[in-house]
């Protein structure tokens, strides 16, 4: 079993914000830090100081931190041309020792395109699927030989595929709770999908349609790791509970739905229970407000301790 923290650093946080809570991450104990990819907040509330470019602050805490994992979940096909991204992955890969994760999603947040001028087209899971051939094939072309892709929305011709990650394999990252466009394309591409947001019945059923998937292209689905990503507060007492409840927007009641993971250090860790009986192999503690460390401290010294390794 793997644990990683994961921010939503849109909300508004400054790089400097985001290292102390990477580097509280590694201090906790935790495999991971991962963050989204967006460029606007989401809701009310005070904007300031702005987004902060995911790669770009990964680039950064590559070289601040030291242990821990480092990644998108996810990153936005629509963001960032697909050749583009894979030097920029491969970049930060060597920059990190080899500890990067790239999470790729096909882009939903039609407010922030908008805003920034970022083109929003309608066919966008036909351009995720071609970004995600390019990366992989960029990647696993050899050293010496060159990459051709000529698909409807990208061509490439001639591609030197170089820099070369220091990984062998990044691990790919696809999520989603889509039916069968997205479990496709994770037995194909991926080495992990994960699944977020949403009940446990919910979960169980993402992960069946995955192995499923995985069978039809006959691949092996324990060659696929499985993942959960939801909203976390913890605290020992109500108090603090409800305060950390409130600080994201929400009520300690909203929270309390049975969806999250809210609680004291019993209640997380027979939520995380609940869900590596379901399957899954790796949990994303999104934590909204990064700048709380003391919850981060909390749950490495309380909960994880105690969870299966």
């Amino acid at each position: 079993m793997e644990y990683c923290t994961f921010t939503e650093p849109q909300q508004g946080f400054t790089y400097d914000e985001l290292l102390a809570f990477a580097l509280a991450t590694e201090r906790a104990g935790f495999d991971g830090y991962f963050r989204s990819d967006h460029y606007m907040r989401m809701g009310d509330g005070d904007p300031l100081p702005g987004p902060t470019d995911a790669w770009t602050t990964l680039a950064g805490l590559a070289r601040e931190t030291t242990r821990i994992r480092l990644g998108t979940l996810v990153s936005s096909a629509t963001h960032r041309l697909p050749a583009v991204l894979a030097i920029q992955v491969a970049q930060v890969d060597a920059m990190s020792g080899g500890r990067i994760e790239l999470g790729l999603g096909t882009g939903w947040f039609e407010a922030e395109h908008r805003a920034y001028g970022i083109p929003f087209p309608s066919r966008r899971f036909d351009i995720f699927e071609e970004q995600l051939a390019i990366v992989t094939g960029l990647w696993a072309t050899p050293v010496g030989e060159t990459f051709d892709f000529a698909g409807e929305h990208y061509s490439l011709a001639g591609a030197p595929a170089l820099p070369k990650p220091v990984q062998e394999r990044v691990p790919l990252i696809i999520g989603g709770a889509g039916a069968k466009r997205t479990p496709a394309l994770a037995a194909r591409f991926a080495t992990e999908y994960n699944i977020g947001f949403c009940p446990e019945s919910e979960i169980s059923a993402a992960f069946k349609r995955v192995r499923i998937a995985c069978e039809r292209a006959d691949r092996d689905p324990a060659t696929l790791k499985l993942s959960v990503a939801l909203p976390t507060i913890a605290a020992p007492d109500e108090a603090s509970l409800r305060r950390r409840a409130e600080a994201t927007g929400k009520s300690l009641e909203q929270f309390r739905d049975g969806t999250n993971i809210c609680g004291d250090a019993d209640e997380v860790i027979e939520k995380v229970e609940r869900l590596i009986a379901l399957g899954a192999e790796r949990v994303y503690f999104q934590t909204v407000d990064a700048r709380d460390l003391d919850q981060t401290a909390y749950l490495g010294g309380e909960v994880l301790p105690r969870l299966p390794h």
